[in-house]
Protein backbone atom coordinates (compact mmCIF):
# COMPACT_ATOMS: atom_id res chain seq x y z
CA UNK A 1 0.00 0.00 0.00
CA UNK A 2 1.21 3.70 -1.30
CA UNK A 3 0.99 5.70 1.98
CA UNK A 4 1.17 9.18 3.24
CA UNK A 5 5.45 8.93 2.95
CA UNK A 6 5.67 12.53 2.16
CA UNK A 7 2.66 15.15 2.79
CA UNK A 8 4.04 17.72 0.81
CA UNK A 9 3.17 16.22 -2.39
CA UNK A 10 -0.56 16.98 -1.29
CA UNK A 11 -0.61 20.89 -1.06
CA UNK A 12 -2.61 22.51 -3.12
CA UNK A 13 -4.84 19.09 -4.04
CA UNK A 14 -7.97 18.14 -3.28
CA UNK A 15 -7.68 14.66 -1.14
CA UNK A 16 -10.38 12.60 -0.50
CA UNK A 17 -10.17 11.62 2.82
CA UNK A 18 -12.52 8.04 4.00
CA UNK A 19 -12.98 8.33 8.14
CA UNK A 20 -14.78 6.75 10.45
CA UNK A 21 -16.81 8.93 12.40
CA UNK A 22 -19.76 6.62 12.88
CA UNK A 23 -19.90 7.61 17.03
CA UNK A 24 -22.62 6.35 19.17
CA UNK A 25 -24.78 9.74 19.78
CA UNK A 26 -27.48 10.17 22.76
CA UNK A 27 -30.13 12.86 20.44
CA UNK A 28 -27.37 15.39 18.73
CA UNK A 29 -24.80 14.58 22.03
CA UNK A 30 -21.46 12.08 21.36
CA UNK A 31 -21.29 9.69 24.10
CA UNK A 32 -17.70 8.47 23.22
CA UNK A 33 -15.56 10.08 20.49
CA UNK A 34 -13.15 7.73 20.23
CA UNK A 35 -13.17 7.31 16.53
CA UNK A 36 -13.19 10.98 15.86
CA UNK A 37 -9.96 11.26 17.71
CA UNK A 38 -8.16 8.50 15.69
CA UNK A 39 -9.22 10.11 12.83
CA UNK A 40 -8.39 13.36 13.40
CA UNK A 41 -4.34 12.84 12.94
CA UNK A 42 -4.74 12.09 9.15
CA UNK A 43 -6.83 14.97 8.38
CA UNK A 44 -4.64 17.70 10.47
CA UNK A 45 -1.37 16.30 8.70
CA UNK A 46 -2.92 16.50 5.23
CA UNK A 47 -4.13 20.45 6.31
CA UNK A 48 -1.30 21.46 7.67
CA UNK A 49 0.46 20.65 4.54
CA UNK A 50 -1.82 22.57 2.61
CA UNK A 51 -4.22 19.82 0.99
CA UNK A 52 -7.86 20.76 0.57
CA UNK A 53 -9.44 18.42 2.60
CA UNK A 54 -12.48 16.77 1.97
CA UNK A 55 -13.87 14.63 4.31
CA UNK A 56 -16.69 11.81 4.05
CA UNK A 57 -18.20 9.38 6.47
CA UNK A 58 -20.90 7.75 8.05
CA UNK A 59 -23.08 7.44 11.01
CA UNK A 60 -25.63 4.50 11.61
CA UNK A 61 -27.54 2.67 9.20
CA UNK A 62 -29.92 5.10 7.50
CA UNK A 63 -30.54 2.76 4.51
CA UNK A 64 -29.78 5.08 1.55
CA UNK A 65 -32.63 7.43 3.17
CA UNK A 66 -31.99 10.88 4.46
CA UNK A 67 -32.80 10.45 8.02
CA UNK A 68 -31.63 13.73 10.56
CA UNK A 69 -31.40 11.87 13.13
CA UNK A 70 -28.24 10.31 10.95
CA UNK A 71 -26.75 13.54 10.53
CA UNK A 72 -22.96 14.00 10.90
CA UNK A 73 -23.49 17.60 11.83
CA UNK A 74 -23.55 17.25 15.09
CA UNK A 75 -19.94 15.78 14.48
CA UNK A 76 -18.18 18.93 13.00
CA UNK A 77 -17.83 21.06 16.32
CA UNK A 78 -15.45 17.73 18.00
CA UNK A 79 -14.09 16.97 15.06
CA UNK A 80 -12.75 21.07 14.67
CA UNK A 81 -11.71 20.57 18.01
CA UNK A 82 -9.65 17.66 17.43
CA UNK A 83 -7.95 18.92 14.53
CA UNK A 84 -7.23 22.11 15.64
CA UNK A 85 -9.07 24.54 12.63
CA UNK A 86 -12.64 25.30 11.28
CA UNK A 87 -14.29 22.29 9.98
CA UNK A 88 -16.81 23.23 6.88
CA UNK A 89 -19.95 20.88 6.40
CA UNK A 90 -21.98 20.39 3.44
CA UNK A 91 -25.58 19.37 3.48
CA UNK A 92 -25.02 16.66 1.34
CA UNK A 93 -22.57 14.38 -0.51
CA UNK A 94 -22.45 15.05 -4.30
CA UNK A 95 -24.69 17.61 -4.72
CA UNK A 96 -24.77 21.43 -4.94
CA UNK A 97 -23.93 22.16 -1.74
CA UNK A 98 -20.95 19.57 -1.64
CA UNK A 99 -19.54 20.99 -4.79
CA UNK A 100 -19.79 24.64 -4.20
CA UNK A 101 -18.18 23.99 -1.25
CA UNK A 102 -15.35 21.67 -2.37
CA UNK A 103 -14.44 24.11 -5.31
CA UNK A 104 -14.37 27.18 -2.85
CA UNK A 105 -11.76 24.96 -0.83
CA UNK A 106 -8.58 26.64 0.10
CA UNK A 107 -4.63 25.05 0.88
CA UNK A 108 -5.30 24.05 4.35
CA UNK A 109 -9.13 24.36 4.96
CA UNK A 110 -11.27 21.20 5.55
CA UNK A 111 -14.70 20.25 4.68
CA UNK A 112 -17.22 17.43 5.77
CA UNK A 113 -19.68 16.38 3.75
CA UNK A 114 -23.05 14.72 5.06
CA UNK A 115 -23.71 11.18 5.51
CA UNK A 116 -22.16 8.69 2.70
CA UNK A 117 -25.33 6.26 3.29
CA UNK A 118 -27.93 8.92 2.60
CA UNK A 119 -27.14 8.41 -0.83
CA UNK A 120 -28.48 4.30 -1.87
CA UNK A 121 -25.69 3.70 -3.61
CA UNK A 122 -22.69 3.80 -1.17
CA UNK A 123 -23.93 0.43 0.28
CA UNK A 124 -25.86 -0.99 -3.37
CA UNK A 125 -25.34 -4.44 -4.08
CA UNK A 126 -25.53 -3.60 -7.35
CA UNK A 127 -21.82 -3.04 -8.66
CA UNK A 128 -23.00 -0.46 -11.48
CA UNK A 129 -25.07 1.82 -8.59
CA UNK A 130 -21.64 1.98 -6.52
CA UNK A 131 -19.95 2.81 -9.37
CA UNK A 132 -21.94 6.01 -10.17
CA UNK A 133 -21.68 7.08 -6.28
CA UNK A 134 -17.98 6.38 -6.09
CA UNK A 135 -17.28 8.20 -9.58
CA UNK A 136 -19.63 11.19 -8.38
CA UNK A 137 -17.73 11.52 -5.32
CA UNK A 138 -13.65 11.05 -7.18
CA UNK A 139 -15.37 14.33 -9.20
CA UNK A 140 -14.81 16.43 -6.01
CA UNK A 141 -10.90 15.98 -5.76
CA UNK A 142 -7.54 15.23 -6.94
CA UNK A 143 -6.77 11.92 -4.56
CA UNK A 144 -8.19 9.88 -2.07
CA UNK A 145 -6.72 8.81 1.00
CA UNK A 146 -8.28 5.79 2.86
CA UNK A 147 -8.19 5.68 6.39
CA UNK A 148 -11.84 4.42 8.13
CA UNK A 149 -10.02 1.22 9.43
CA UNK A 150 -13.99 0.11 10.55
CA UNK A 151 -15.04 0.06 7.32
CA UNK A 152 -12.64 -1.45 5.49
CA UNK A 153 -14.47 -4.96 5.48
CA UNK A 154 -17.00 -3.76 3.31
CA UNK A 155 -16.92 -3.52 -0.29
CA UNK A 156 -19.35 0.29 0.03
CA UNK A 157 -18.46 2.87 -2.68
CA UNK A 158 -16.26 5.43 -0.43
CA UNK A 159 -14.68 2.51 -0.02
CA UNK A 160 -13.44 0.01 -2.08
CA UNK A 161 -14.93 1.30 -5.93
CA UNK A 162 -13.41 4.89 -5.30
CA UNK A 163 -9.65 3.76 -5.43
CA UNK A 164 -10.46 2.73 -8.45
CA UNK A 165 -11.27 6.21 -9.33
CA UNK A 166 -8.40 8.73 -8.12
CA UNK A 167 -4.90 8.02 -7.08
CA UNK A 168 -4.95 6.37 -3.65
CA UNK A 169 -2.98 5.87 -0.29
CA UNK A 170 -3.72 4.34 2.95
CA UNK A 171 -4.09 7.07 5.93
CA UNK A 172 -1.58 7.06 9.02
CA UNK A 173 -4.95 5.29 11.33
CA UNK A 174 -5.38 2.43 8.62
CA UNK A 175 -1.45 1.64 8.25
CA UNK A 176 -1.31 1.73 12.21
CA UNK A 177 -4.69 -0.65 12.38
CA UNK A 178 -2.65 -3.15 9.09
CA UNK A 179 0.86 -3.09 11.00
CA UNK A 180 -1.09 -4.39 14.71
CA UNK A 181 -3.14 -6.46 13.34
CA UNK A 182 -0.31 -8.47 11.17
CA UNK A 183 1.94 -8.29 14.09
CA UNK A 184 -1.45 -10.56 16.10
CA UNK A 185 -1.91 -12.75 12.58
CA UNK A 186 1.40 -13.39 11.70
CA UNK A 187 4.09 -12.52 14.56
CA UNK A 188 2.74 -12.05 17.73
CA UNK A 189 4.83 -12.11 20.93
CA UNK A 190 4.47 -15.58 23.44
CA UNK A 191 2.76 -16.45 25.63
CA UNK A 192 0.02 -14.58 23.36
CA UNK A 193 -3.63 -14.43 24.52
CA UNK A 194 -6.69 -13.73 23.31
CA UNK A 195 -9.62 -12.33 25.10
CA UNK A 196 -13.49 -12.86 23.56
CA UNK A 197 -16.63 -11.40 24.91
CA UNK A 198 -19.53 -10.44 24.16
CA UNK A 199 -23.29 -12.08 23.68
CA UNK A 200 -23.08 -14.71 20.44
CA UNK A 201 -20.52 -17.69 20.13
CA UNK A 202 -21.85 -16.99 16.41
CA UNK A 203 -20.62 -13.74 15.97
CA UNK A 204 -16.60 -14.85 16.28
CA UNK A 205 -17.12 -18.76 14.69
CA UNK A 206 -14.33 -17.48 11.96
CA UNK A 207 -12.32 -16.16 14.62
CA UNK A 208 -12.50 -18.72 17.04
CA UNK A 209 -10.89 -21.41 14.66
CA UNK A 210 -8.25 -18.97 13.29
CA UNK A 211 -7.12 -17.99 16.43
CA UNK A 212 -7.25 -21.77 17.90
CA UNK A 213 -4.31 -22.10 15.29
CA UNK A 214 -2.05 -19.09 16.13
CA UNK A 215 -3.20 -18.30 20.10
CA UNK A 216 -1.80 -19.89 22.87
CA UNK A 217 -4.73 -19.32 25.45
CA UNK A 218 -8.41 -17.56 24.63
CA UNK A 219 -10.15 -16.56 27.34
CA UNK A 220 -13.92 -16.62 27.18
CA UNK A 221 -16.19 -13.76 28.70
CA UNK A 222 -19.95 -12.27 27.92
CA UNK A 223 -22.76 -13.90 26.87
CA UNK A 224 -20.86 -16.62 24.85
CA UNK A 225 -19.61 -18.28 27.95
CA UNK A 226 -23.49 -19.92 28.70
CA UNK A 227 -22.65 -21.72 25.27
CA UNK A 228 -19.42 -23.18 26.10
CA UNK A 229 -20.60 -24.07 29.88
CA UNK A 230 -23.41 -26.03 28.35
CA UNK A 231 -21.17 -27.83 25.85
CA UNK A 232 -19.92 -29.09 29.09
CA UNK A 233 -23.13 -30.26 30.59
CA UNK A 234 -23.86 -27.32 33.24
CA UNK A 235 -26.70 -25.67 33.25
CA UNK A 236 -26.93 -22.16 32.72
CA UNK A 237 -30.55 -21.11 33.80
CA UNK A 238 -31.72 -18.28 31.71
CA UNK A 239 -29.04 -16.70 30.48
CA UNK A 240 -28.12 -15.78 26.99
CA UNK A 241 -27.82 -19.54 25.02
CA UNK A 242 -27.03 -20.29 21.47
CA UNK A 243 -28.12 -24.19 21.26
CA UNK A 244 -27.27 -24.25 17.33
CA UNK A 245 -23.70 -23.89 18.46
CA UNK A 246 -23.41 -25.88 21.15
CA UNK A 247 -21.65 -29.39 19.26
CA UNK A 248 -19.83 -26.10 17.35
CA UNK A 249 -17.69 -25.28 21.14
CA UNK A 250 -17.44 -28.75 21.93
CA UNK A 251 -15.98 -29.30 18.81
CA UNK A 252 -13.65 -26.07 19.67
CA UNK A 253 -12.87 -27.66 22.79
CA UNK A 254 -11.56 -30.84 21.60
CA UNK A 255 -9.63 -28.80 19.08
CA UNK A 256 -8.04 -27.00 21.53
CA UNK A 257 -6.88 -30.04 24.10
CA UNK A 258 -5.56 -31.75 20.94
CA UNK A 259 -3.39 -28.42 19.92
CA UNK A 260 -2.30 -27.49 23.08
CA UNK A 261 -4.27 -24.28 23.67
CA UNK A 262 -6.33 -23.56 26.51
CA UNK A 263 -9.32 -22.15 26.60
CA UNK A 264 -10.35 -20.86 29.86
CA UNK A 265 -13.89 -20.17 31.10
CA UNK A 266 -15.21 -18.49 34.00
CA UNK A 267 -15.01 -20.84 37.60
CA UNK A 268 -17.80 -17.97 38.66
CA UNK A 269 -21.03 -16.26 37.35
CA UNK A 270 -22.54 -13.29 38.71
CA UNK A 271 -26.33 -14.23 38.65
CA UNK A 272 -29.25 -11.55 38.47
CA UNK A 273 -33.47 -12.05 38.85
CA UNK A 274 -33.64 -10.33 35.80
CA UNK A 275 -32.19 -8.30 33.25
CA UNK A 276 -31.68 -4.82 35.05
CA UNK A 277 -29.46 -2.41 36.50
CA UNK A 278 -31.06 -2.35 39.88
CA UNK A 279 -31.25 -6.46 39.54
CA UNK A 280 -31.19 -8.72 42.44
CA UNK A 281 -28.05 -10.65 41.28
CA UNK A 282 -24.90 -12.95 43.71
CA UNK A 283 -21.88 -14.81 42.62
CA UNK A 284 -22.43 -18.53 42.31
CA UNK A 285 -19.92 -21.15 41.46
CA UNK A 286 -20.76 -22.82 37.57
CA UNK A 287 -21.52 -26.10 39.01
CA UNK A 288 -24.33 -24.29 40.41
CA UNK A 289 -25.79 -21.90 38.22
CA UNK A 290 -29.49 -23.12 39.06
CA UNK A 291 -29.49 -23.59 42.66
CA UNK A 292 -29.93 -20.02 43.34
CA UNK A 293 -32.86 -18.68 44.41
CA UNK A 294 -34.55 -17.59 40.64
CA UNK A 295 -33.24 -21.42 40.26
CA UNK A 296 -33.93 -21.64 36.34
CA UNK A 297 -35.16 -18.01 35.52
CA UNK A 298 -32.27 -17.05 36.93
CA UNK A 299 -29.50 -15.63 34.10
CA UNK A 300 -26.05 -14.88 34.00
CA UNK A 301 -24.47 -10.94 33.68
CA UNK A 302 -21.08 -11.07 34.13
CA UNK A 303 -17.83 -13.58 35.18
CA UNK A 304 -17.47 -13.72 38.84
CA UNK A 305 -14.39 -11.91 41.11
CA UNK A 306 -12.79 -15.38 41.11
CA UNK A 307 -12.97 -15.73 37.12
CA UNK A 308 -11.74 -11.90 37.16
CA UNK A 309 -8.82 -12.54 39.21
CA UNK A 310 -7.85 -15.92 36.74
CA UNK A 311 -8.12 -13.92 34.26
CA UNK A 312 -6.58 -10.71 35.36
CA UNK A 313 -3.04 -13.28 35.99
CA UNK A 314 -3.43 -14.43 32.57
CA UNK A 315 -2.97 -11.29 31.08
CA UNK A 316 -0.55 -9.86 32.93
CA UNK A 317 1.69 -12.78 32.41
CA UNK A 318 1.40 -12.54 28.49
CA UNK A 319 3.47 -10.94 26.38
CA UNK A 320 0.96 -10.33 23.55
CA UNK A 321 -2.93 -9.52 23.87
CA UNK A 322 -6.00 -8.60 21.91
CA UNK A 323 -9.31 -8.48 23.39
CA UNK A 324 -12.85 -8.23 21.78
CA UNK A 325 -16.01 -8.13 23.90
CA UNK A 326 -17.31 -7.11 27.53
CA UNK A 327 -17.00 -9.80 30.19
CA UNK A 328 -20.80 -8.91 31.08
CA UNK A 329 -23.29 -6.13 30.88
CA UNK A 330 -20.89 -3.20 31.98
CA UNK A 331 -23.15 -0.67 31.41
CA UNK A 332 -25.28 -1.78 34.76
CA UNK A 333 -22.49 -0.88 37.09
CA UNK A 334 -23.35 -3.92 39.48
CA UNK A 335 -22.45 -6.15 36.36
CA UNK A 336 -18.56 -3.99 35.24
CA UNK A 337 -16.39 -5.68 37.69
CA UNK A 338 -15.37 -7.92 35.14
CA UNK A 339 -15.06 -5.81 32.42
CA UNK A 340 -13.27 -3.31 34.49
CA UNK A 341 -11.18 -6.23 35.81
CA UNK A 342 -9.72 -7.39 32.33
CA UNK A 343 -9.15 -3.60 31.24
CA UNK A 344 -7.15 -3.05 34.80
CA UNK A 345 -4.96 -5.94 33.41
CA UNK A 346 -4.14 -4.75 29.55
CA UNK A 347 -3.63 -1.27 31.51
CA UNK A 348 -0.90 -2.73 33.86
CA UNK A 349 0.77 -5.35 31.52
CA UNK A 350 0.64 -1.91 28.44
CA UNK A 351 2.44 0.14 31.58
CA UNK A 352 4.55 -2.95 33.06
CA UNK A 353 8.57 -2.88 32.97
CA UNK A 354 8.57 -4.90 29.75
CA UNK A 355 7.66 -2.17 27.01
CA UNK A 356 7.93 -5.34 24.74
CA UNK A 357 4.45 -6.12 25.45
CA UNK A 358 1.58 -5.47 22.81
CA UNK A 359 -2.05 -5.29 24.27
CA UNK A 360 -4.64 -4.45 21.91
CA UNK A 361 -8.71 -3.41 22.77
CA UNK A 362 -9.91 -4.94 19.27
CA UNK A 363 -12.72 -1.42 19.02
CA UNK A 364 -16.38 -2.25 19.29
CA UNK A 365 -18.05 -2.48 22.31
CA UNK A 366 -14.68 -2.85 24.03
CA UNK A 367 -13.28 0.40 23.27
CA UNK A 368 -16.29 2.19 24.27
CA UNK A 369 -16.25 -0.09 27.72
CA UNK A 370 -12.48 1.10 28.54
CA UNK A 371 -13.75 4.35 28.02
CA UNK A 372 -16.69 4.31 29.97
CA UNK A 373 -15.36 2.63 32.83
CA UNK A 374 -12.82 5.82 32.75
CA UNK A 375 -9.85 4.86 31.27
CA UNK A 376 -7.71 6.70 28.87
CA UNK A 377 -6.03 5.22 25.50
CA UNK A 378 -2.84 5.66 26.76
CA UNK A 379 -3.39 3.05 28.70
CA UNK A 380 -3.29 0.42 26.13
CA UNK A 381 -0.69 -0.37 23.27
CA UNK A 382 -3.58 -0.08 20.73
CA UNK A 383 -6.63 0.95 20.78
CA UNK A 384 -8.26 -0.44 17.23
CA UNK A 385 -11.40 1.49 15.57
CA UNK A 386 -12.51 -1.48 13.92
CA UNK A 387 -14.49 -4.09 15.70
CA UNK A 388 -15.63 -6.18 12.66
CA UNK A 389 -12.76 -5.34 10.58
CA UNK A 390 -10.52 -6.31 13.03
CA UNK A 391 -11.64 -10.03 13.72
CA UNK A 392 -11.98 -10.46 9.88
CA UNK A 393 -8.61 -9.17 9.65
CA UNK A 394 -7.51 -11.79 12.17
CA UNK A 395 -9.46 -14.36 10.58
CA UNK A 396 -7.14 -14.37 7.66
CA UNK A 397 -9.86 -12.60 5.31
CA UNK A 398 -9.18 -10.85 2.39
CA UNK A 399 -10.54 -6.88 3.37
CA UNK A 400 -12.35 -5.42 0.20
CA UNK A 401 -10.77 -2.26 1.22
CA UNK A 402 -7.53 -3.02 1.84
CA UNK A 403 -7.08 -5.25 -1.57
CA UNK A 404 -8.45 -2.33 -3.74
CA UNK A 405 -5.26 -0.46 -2.03
CA UNK A 406 -2.31 -2.96 -3.02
Amino acid sequence: MKTLDNLGEFAGKRVLVRSDLNVPMDGDTITDAGRIKASAPTIRDLAEAGARVIVMAHLGRPKGEVKPEFSLAPVVEELAKEVGRDVKFASDTVGEDARAKAEQLTDGEVLLLENLRFNPGETSKVDAERDEFAQQLASLADVFVSDGFGVVHRKQASVYDIAKKLPHYAGGLVEAEVRVSRQLLEDPQRPYTVVLGGSKVSDKLGVIESLLERADTLIIGGGMVYTFLKAQGKGVGASLLEEDQIDTVKGYLETAQNKGVTIMLPTDIVMAEKFAADAQHWTVGVDELENTPAGESALGLDIGPESAKAYAKTITESKTVFWNGPMGVFEFEAFAAGTKAVAEALSTAHGGVDQGRLTVVGGGDSAAAVRALGFSDDDFGHISTGGGASLEFLEGKELPGLTVLD
